[in-house]
């Protein structure tokens, strides 16, 4: 059977693909190897991402978006080929319509891009969706409903907050927070803290493993391996999870600024709808524990994380996708 439809959740930090009937079928991180100085494609995805740090100097791991854009044109359209390419098989001989996530404030000339470089990597037709109205279709909220709900949408390099409301977005807010950066506060901890450094994959792994962004009672802990900043030597030290609750709040504060901005600039009748039903919270970087009682103690409003988050983007597009011709007349005509 071939394949006429794909969604792709652009991330900054990973890609996720879905294809209609089959669900997600890769989710790899946004990750090129580059063999310097011809600047050759040498691998893309989980592949390239196990090259970090473990690379001669001729072979450099690059992301290509920045902020959920293309820093580099012609890296992001031969990572799309690939995952275009892997997503439909070396088979299909048919040019597949295709649906990308972009942020909330994509300008068009950015918009173009994203458009031209996906087209130029297979793609018959390429439809660009706002994330944060993929992120609240895939997470189940109702955004043709008159009555307003609020996503916030955490991913590897941005958070976006936005009210959507008949089918558009009210007001919104983007900072270039997210797991990347907890990632690097993580790290940066360590060296001050501890005196040790330690690699990005390391840092992600304690983020996942043992990472809240409250301090808890019964906290969790994992012994960390790097190199001791005074010695040049391998070291062992325990790290528990409330140091990583301080490690990474000055950032989990600038989103709160963030989403208090989006209530400040949001009709009081729809600020009372997310006040009665909730903040949503979708992408990734939602997933760290105590996240959602972060926002709720904040805020006073109850916080939910959405099922499945890391996929709610992907899942927004399929449902673009399975009904392509009535949002071709609504939402896709929309800037």
């Amino acid at each position: 059977m071939f394949i006429r439809k794909i969604g792709i959740d652009l991330g900054t930090a990973n890609t996720v693909v879905f294809v209609p009937g089959r669900g997600f079928i890769i989710n790899e991180p946004t990750i090129v190897a580059l063999s310097m100085p011809e600047n050759t494609v040498m691998a893309v995805g989980r592949e390239a991402k196990e090259m970090i740090g473990r690379t001669p100097d001729d072979i450099r791991p690059y992301q290509p978006l920045r902020d959920g854009v293309i820093a580099d044109y012609y890296i992001t359209k031969a990572m799309l080929k690939y995952f275009i390419s892997s997503a439909i098989g070396q088979f299909n001989i048919i040019r597949p319509d295709v649906v990308v996530s972009a942020p909330a404030g994509i300008t068009q000339t950015e918009r173009r891009a994203i458009i031209n470089a996906t087209k130029e990597a297979g793609a018959k037709e390429a439809y660009i969706i706002r994330e944060p109205i993929l992120a609240a279709l895939g997470a189940g909220i109702p955004i043709n409903a008159r009555s307003g709900n609020m996503i916030v949408n955490i991913g590897g390099g941005t958070a976006e907050v936005a009210i959507i409301s008949l089918g558009g977005i009210v007001s919104w807010a983007s900072v270039r927070i997210a797991g990347n950066k907890f990632d690097q506060a993580i790290a940066d901890y360590l060296k001050k803290k501890h005196s040790l450094a330690i690699g990005e994959q390391t840092a992600e792994n304690i983020k996942i493993e043992i990472g809240s962004a409250l301090p808890m009672k019964n906290k969790l802990s994992c012994q960390v391996r790097g190199r001791d900043l005074i010695t040049g030597m391998p070291k062992d030290v325990v790290i528990n999870s409330n140091e990583i609750a301080e490690a990474i709040n000055p950032y989990l504060m600038e989103i709160a600024a963030a989403i208090k901005k989006v209530f400040n600039e949001t009709p009081p009748e729809l600020v009372a709808d997310v006040m009665e039903k909730g903040i949503i919270l979708s992408g990734g970087s939602s997933q760290i524990m105590n996240l959602a009682e972060f926002f709720k103690r904040i805020f006073n409003v109850n916080s939910y994380v959405a099922e499945e988050p890391l996929f709610c983007v992907a899942r927004g597009s399929g449902i673009i996708l399975t009904h392509l011709d009535t949002y071709k007349r609504t939402l896709l005509n929309k800037r």
